[in-house]
């Protein structure tokens, strides 16, 4: 008797492993899905009596071998519910033969992989417009609780940003890309590929009117400012139209006759085109008088005085934002600019240029060509047109009546 009670004990010990499989089991997919000992094989079976299914697998019956089973069991599991009906039980199992790999995603690795892959990408453009949204993705696939396939993924990584926003656009197509790699190049299992892009995930075409300042605001501002350095920025900015890129690329040509910028921005349509450096002319500030304001700005280039530091990690337009925004004149300004319904921004300096270059007449009475001020701003006809036609008014106003107006 003493012996039968030994070898009992024993035999359950040695089993004891076909109790954490099947309670392992049971918290990954739920009581509906449990295993058995087939001849020496795993077989699973699927649903409560009467109405239960079953199937052999090709894993031994053994402690070596359940932790394997299990992984297999719950990738079958999650085929076949997702299938809702469409696929029974063998079939679920064979697809998961092809895409068991999926439990060893090494995701990590392949983001790395597909860094490398992306040779067109510069680090300044990884770091800004793939990485943020890359990042938050592999965070949710290393919690406990992870998405389940790419549009669950999709939807996680990309909430922080606001639909219809070109922000969320940009990390919309970086985490597309990356998971159209891993599938297509990778051999992750198809449900990662990206969903399609709903109706509201449209960028919005709206664009926000820009305020163009007037002479006596930009006097104000540049009376208010006390720092050097920025005062000779904001100078060449209202002056000569230029976008806050332009600051760090100013030089002379021709023995300090001529301003130039090299700054090179990116055109849309053909991959890789930029805009060439360019000449600049001046629209100078004027007083209430009608006196000019020269500041001498070509000249102060020429023997390289400074201008503040703009190598602002965010960009230029970040440093130059900040700056204007500490100062209380650009914030009475900006309410002047919300009391027209427009909006206050660092191209408000490049809006005034063009404001001024449609309407001021030249000396000799007549007005600037749009094509020559589209040249003098560093972009296309076509462009120009797009976004400072709104300028061209003063054929408008000589079109109808004048208003007088009385106080």
């Amino acid at each position: 008797m003493e012996k039968l009670r030994v070898h009992t004990a024993l035999v359950s010990m040695s089993n004891s492993w076909v109790k954490d499989f099947r309670n392992a089991l049971k918290s990954k997919v739920g009581k509906n899905w449990t295993v058995g000992n087939s001849r020496g094989s795993v077989r699973i079976f699927v649903g409560q009596k009467p109405n239960i299914i079953s199937l052999n697998t090709s894993y031994k019956w053994s402690e070596d071998s359940w932790i394997d089973a299990l992984n297999r069991i719950v990738l079958v599991n999650n085929i076949y519910k997702e299938a809702k009906g469409k696929l029974d039980l063998k079939t679920a199992y064979a697809i998961s033969s092809s895409a068991s790999s999926m439990i060893q995603l090494d995701w990590a690795d392949s983001l790395n992989s597909y860094r490398a892959f992306k040779t067109n990408v510069s680090d300044k453009t990884w770091k800004s417009k793939h990485l943020p949204v890359l990042h938050i993705a592999l965070t949710l696939l290393n919690k406990k609780k992870k998405p389940k396939n790419g549009e669950e993924l999709s939807i996680l990584a990309l909430a922080k940003w606001t639909r219809g926003t070109t922000q969320r656009r940009h990390m919309r197509l970086a985490l597309n890309s990356f998971l159209n790699y891993v599938v297509q190049r990778q051999d992750f299992p198809s449900k990662w590929l990206p969903p399609v892009m709903s109706d509201d995930e449209a960028v919005t075409t709206t664009k926000r009117i820009g305020y163009p300042l007037s002479d006596s605001q930009i006097l104000r501002l540049v009376d208010s400012i006390n720092n050097p350095r920025w005062k000779f920025a904001i100078q060449l900015m209202a002056t000569y139209g230029l976008r806050p890129n332009d600051l760090k690329h100013l030089h002379t040509r021709n023995d300090g006759n001529e301003l130039w910028s090299d700054y090179r921005k990116s055109q849309g349509g053909k991959k890789g085109s930029t805009t060439q450096p360019r000449q600049l002319f001046p629209l100078f500030v004027e007083d209430i008088d009608g006196s000019k304001n020269n500041w001498n700005l070509k000249q102060r280039i020429h023997i390289k005085e400074e201008l503040p530091p703009l190598n602002d990690k965010s960009g230029v337009g970040q440093a130059v934002g900040r700056f204007l925004k500490d100062s209380k004149i650009w914030q009475q300004l900006r309410k002047e600019a919300e009391d027209e319904r427009q909006q206050l921004t660092p191209y408000s300096f490049r809006h005034r240029y063009a404001y001024i270059g449609h309407n001021r007449q030249k000396e000799d009475g007549s007005y600037r060509s749009p094509r020559k001020l589209a040249e003098a701003m560093g972009h296309s006809y076509d462009v120009h047109l797009q976004s400072y036609t709104r300028f061209k008014i003063k054929e408008m106003v000589e079109d109808f009546d004048r208003e007088t107006v009385e106080l």
